[in-house]
């Protein structure tokens, strides 16, 4: 809720930060719903139409901005328990205008406010200016306006309120490496220029490498079933051809698709063709469907396990020095005569977060988990890690600690919610937004941040739900800035 005596900016600073649908104005309404904005005739009307709107978008758990003067308390209450029912955080955002300047920006109007009523405005201000800070907002800032009018520059005092995914101050000390997740090829008739394309523009704004995922069938989460889904590394080996220095691998690979053998064999193969630059997701696989479309078996979950953490055993004997025969916790191989070598030790990320099984096998086995990118969750699965580690007797720090993050990224506030309605699909658009942490730059910047200061990740996997060429390449890269 906006409050300031007229003349103060506050249409001018709600329309520089928020979207115009996002902003309810009382005066705007009287227009709609009496002859123009001074009618005080329809202001009963127009305020009716005010909480009108309010409660609708706050039900649907929308931003909504009050663009009143905000200086009656009854009308302050009202508006603030109305956002409190549909759990909302509620902010007061007072306008600290110097009495001259307001009235010389009144004095420009078409229909200037009475200077008598202008006066009782800037008292009210200055009661209501005491009043918010125990009105029980949950947060109350201000904004101090320029002292030369003709500006029309706000400057803030403490942060300028935005989304939630915006607000939070962080530590601006570590950074995480970003690699481009692709889960989506609208490649139309040309399926290796329109790879080359996504590759390159990777590389050149910087990404630290690109995953694809591993499915047979398109999964509903992404596209539709006949949407085409390339074999991972098959393309990836293409993609180890390009002049570029981007890592590869998949995100994830299950290990009911390919014998633990040969993905210790693909995935050196990899490597070695790529200088070094191979890494592999693995997860227990979780689509049945596609399984039986191609003929293979899906196991109950239990096995499915166990042979995640044979694969797991496979590839270090493999991977490793000389050709003596194996025997340990899982496998036995009569030989490890496994050529070419890979030129390093390619990274084992171990996907999924499922507590019992999972996340033990990482701890006990891998060189990196991802997890989901939802702080709350990450918070409690990364403590489920370290207490499998210490059962284990694994250092918490060998085990690296990546997330996927499926972020809405616009280019500005209309940009964005554009993109929401677009994607969201039956979804609720708050909702969505929520999931997607939809906002711009800026936003995610904040997040990724976070995540590697607060949380320790070490890599992002990002995939944009919107990716259909270079330019989304370049779009999302306005991400990786740390500033």
């Amino acid at each position: 809720m906006l409050v300031g005596p007229s003349g103060s900016g506050k249409s001018t600073w709600a329309a520089q930060h928020y979207r115009q649908q996002e902003v309810v104005s009382s005066d705007a309404l009287r227009a709609v719903v009496g002859s123009g904005e001074f009618d005080l005739d329809a202001s009963a009307d127009a305020f009716a139409l005010l909480h009108q709107i309010v409660a609708g978008r706050a039900r649907r758990g929308l931003t909504v901005v009050v663009d009143t003067l905000g200086l009656d308390p009854d009308l302050r209450d009202r508006l603030r328990e109305q956002g409190r029912m549909a759990g909302l955080p509620c902010v007061a955002v007072l306008f600290e205008t110097p009495e001259s300047v307001a009235r010389q920006r009144n004095a420009t109007r078409d229909r200037p406010v009475p200077a008598r009523v202008l006066g009782q405005q800037h008292a009210a201000f200055a009661r209501a200016r005491e009043a918010v800070a125990d009105e029980g907002w949950d947060e109350v800032r201000v904004v101090v306006d320029s002292p030369a009018p003709a500006q029309g520059a706000d400057v803030v005092d403490g942060p300028v309120p935005r989304p939630a995914s915006e607000a939070h101050g962080v530590r601006q000390q570590a950074w995480p490496e970003v690699v481009l997740q692709v889960s989506r090829f609208p490649w139309g008739a040309d399926p290796a220029g329109w790879l080359r394309s996504i590759a390159v523009a990777a590389d050149e704004h910087g990404f630290a490498g690109i995953a694809l995922m591993d499915h047979l069938i398109q999964i509903p989460q992404v596209d539709r079933a006949w949407e085409p889904i390339p074999e991972p590394w098959v393309t990836l080996g293409m993609l180890a051809g390009l002049d570029t220095n981007l890592r590869l691998g998949t995100l994830v690979s299950p290990v009911t698709f390919r014998a633990p053998g040969i993905i210790a064999k693909t995935v050196a193969t990899l490597d070695v063709l790529s200088g070094g630059r191979a890494f592999v997701g693995l997860g227990a696989g979780w689509w049945e469907r596609e399984h039986q479309a191609f003929g293979l078996p899906f196991p109950a979950a239990a096995e499915r396990l166990d042979l995640l953490e044979s694969c797991i055993e496979t590839l270090h004997a493999l991977w490793d020095k000389g050709t003596k025969a194996y025997a340990g916790t899982r496998v036995t191989l009569p030989e490890t005569t496994a050529y070419p070598r890979p030129v390093g030790r390619p990274q084992v990320i171990v996907g999924g977060s499922g507590e019992r099984r999972t996340l033990r096998i990482a701890a006990a086995q891998a060189d990196a988990c991802n997890l989901p990118s939802n702080e709350d969750v990450l918070a409690h699965k990364l403590a489920v890690l370290r207490a499998h580690c210490a059962e284990v007797g694994r250092d918490p720090a060998e085990v690296a600690v990546t997330v996927l993050d499926l972020p809405v990224v616009g280019t500005d506030r209309d940009d964005t919610w554009r993109r929401v309605e677009r994607l969201r699909g039956r979804t609720a658009a708050a909702a969505f937004a929520s999931r997607h942490h939809a906002g711009e730059a800026r936003s995610h910047r904040d997040r990724y941040r976070r995540l590697a200061d607060e949380f320790g990740v070490k890599t992002v996997f990002v995939g944009l739900p919107d990716l259909a060429g270079p330019d989304d390449v370049a779009r999302l890269a306005s991400v990786l800035d740390p500033g």
